[in-house]
Parts: structure tokens; sequence; C-alpha cells
């Protein structure tokens, strides 16, 4: 019989873990592709012709971060805290409705609710990931959340994560992370957590 997403994740989590971080964007919620299209609409409403391949580069930082790399890489000046605003905006009124679970991905959450602690460390706005979270139907489940601008520094830095096992109560060895980026990775490495690429099925 042909192995399930979702019996290939359990495996890679099987341990003496005491709470599960997972990021959303991406990771929970298939939504990448719309945060993406916002990051281009807004961008070229400052006359930014922007490659979306960057949103898939920095994956997981915080929108502040990315503004602040694209007007490195274009020689723009773009408002980081406007750009941000404008970015919601748009992602509310258009796209956070279709978003979509990932299914392996939410089913594992949803089976180890009980068992272990469940927290949420997302680079997104606090307001749009709560949201994302009530559409894919996870809310109840997730005991804490750490979103953009909670923390003294985003992913790829540890803060975001050893703030959710602060919040949890659980040392950070015994967490482990469920990312879609290596920025996320990155910043469970920092947090001396282990963490696991949904995408990949790659455990680190």
């Amino acid at each position: 019989m042909e192995e399930t997403n979702f019996s290939r994740l359990s495996k890679l989590t099987a341990g003496d873990y005491e709470a599960f971080l997972y990021d959303c964007d991406g990771t929970l919620a298939d939504n990448m592709p719309a945060h993406t299209e916002t990051y281009v609409a807004i961008a070229k409403q400052y006359n930014v012709d922007m490659d979306p391949a960057i949103i898939d580069e920095l994956a997981g930082w915080p929108i502040f971060n990315v503004v602040e790399e694209l007007n490195l890489r274009y020689q723009a000046d773009m408002d980081p805290a406007e750009f941000t605003a404008r970015k919601a905006k748009l992602y509310f009124e258009e796209y956070l409705q279709k978003a979509l679970p990932i299914t392996y991905v939410v089913e594992h959450l949803k089976a180890n609710a009980g068992k272990v602690r469940i927290a949420v460390v997302s680079g997104g706005d606090r307001r749009a990931v709560q949201h994302t979270l009530d559409v894919i139907g996870v809310s109840d489940y997730v005991e804490a959340m750490v979103c953009a601008g909670e923390t003294p520094r985003g992913k790829p830095f540890a803060d975001p994560f050893l703030k959710a096992a602060e919040l949890l109560g659980v040392d950070p060895k015994k967490c482990l992370v469920f990312e879609d980026g290596k920025p996320g990775t990155d910043a469970a490495e920092a947090a001396g957590m282990h963490w696991v690429r949904i995408d990949q099925f790659k455990f680190g």
C-alpha cells in the first residue's frame, strides 16, 4: 500500500517531544502564491517590478524585513510599515478567504493536539495569521502564537521559536519545528530545536 504524506510526516516526528511548533503560511496553509501575488502588486504601487522568486527565498521573514531587503536589491525607498499595511489590506480583501489547508500537515497537528503542546510561529501579521488559522479550521488546537514584530528579531533568528517555547513552558530541546523554508529551519537550529521541512519530508 502506498505510504501517505501524513504517515511519512508522522514517522519523521516520532520521539519524546513535548511541543510542536508550526509555521503558518506554506506549512499549515497553502497560501504562499497568494502572499507572493500581494507582494508583487504592492511593490508595483511603488514602481518596483520585483522578482516573485525572492518571496520563496525569504520564506518566513517578517514582511518589514522583506521590504527592507527589497529596498536594498532594487535601490528603492518603500516604507516598510506602509507597505505592510497595504499588503495586509489587499490580502484581507482579496485572498484570505481562499486559503486552503495543506491537508497532511493540518491532519498531523490535529492528531497530536492533546499529546503535545501546539504553537504557531509565523513571520506574518497576527491578524492575518489568526484569520488564516480560522479559515483552515485549526484555531481551537493552537495554544500559543508568535507573529511578526512580537520578538526583537524574526526568522532566521531564534527569537520567535524561543518565545513560543517560553509561552508553552517547554524546554526548547523538547520542541520540534515544522517549516517550508530555510529561514525557518535556520531559526529552529539557532534555537536548539530539531525541525522538519514539510515540503521535502526532511528532518534536521
